[in-house]
């Protein structure tokens, strides 16, 4: 993994996996908490090597507009094998997120920004993330139950200290909205990271499942996937 700035060799060339379920609940029109569960390995649903657990609260102001604010824990492994010790970043984080939506047509466009606050064991670091996520579905004219979709998105990372980029992620796949409750998502993920003049690339089959409980209480349309 790349947060301790030490790439994994051994593994970078294998295709990886990276799992996410997504857990949700309407408190009110406006508001809902949110929990996250990530796993992800260096090869093919082998060499477990990081997962992360977080969750928060977001505030709907209307259909195009959101604000997020959540906490969580972030846990790397050493590489190879599956969570070897010793641990190679151990990462506490704040974050706050504001979320845009726009369309055209039958495309639903999302524009999410977002500032953390990290606290590594080695210290503390900003971190400024842009996503752009887009998807159409393919059997109806939103996203409701039944429905087939495909999802993209593209995301930049960006620090405060030189040399600024971090990261950069990329997304496509295909999903399915089984009901107002539950999505399926599966998908490839490339994730390109730089560190200490040294740059790498990663390729990772994603499956996520959402769950919200109250699905049919949630006005608010949104694209079904990971909060990450």
């Amino acid at each position: 993994m790349t947060i301790t700035g030490k790439p994994a060799q051994a593994q970078k060339k294998d295709f990886g996996s990276w799992n996410v379920i997504n857990t949700r609940l309407t408190l009110a029109p406006k508001f809902e908490i949110f929990n996250e569960l990530q796993l992800r390995s260096q090869s093919f649903y082998n060499n477990h090597f990081y997962y992360e657990v977080k969750g928060g609260i977001s505030y709907f102001i209307n259909k195009n507009f959101s604000f997020l604010a959540g906490i969580g824990k972030y846990v790397t492994y050493s590489d190879p094998g599956s969570f070897t010790k010793p641990v190679s970043a151990n990462e506490f984080r704040f974050w706050q997120q504001l979320t845009m939506n726009n369309y055209l047509e039958r495309i639903k466009f999302e524009h999410r920004y977002r500032v953390e606050q990290r606290w590594f064991d080695t210290g503390y670091r900003n971190r400024f993330r842009y996503r752009l996520n887009a998807a159409i579905p393919l059997n109806g004219t939103k996203i409701e139950p039944k429905t087939f979709y495909v999802a993209a998105f593209e995301e930049l990372f960006l620090t405060n200290k030189a040399p600024y980029f971090e990261r950069n992620r990329v997304f496509a796949g295909i999903g399915y909205q089984i009901s107002p409750y539950f999505s399926v998502q599966p998908g490839y993920v490339y994730q390109y990271d730089y560190r200490n003049n040294v740059g790498a690339g990663k390729h990772f089959f994603q499956l996520t499942l959402m769950i919200d409980i109250d699905g049919n209480k949630n006005p608010n349309e949104r694209i079904p996937g990971n909060l990450d």
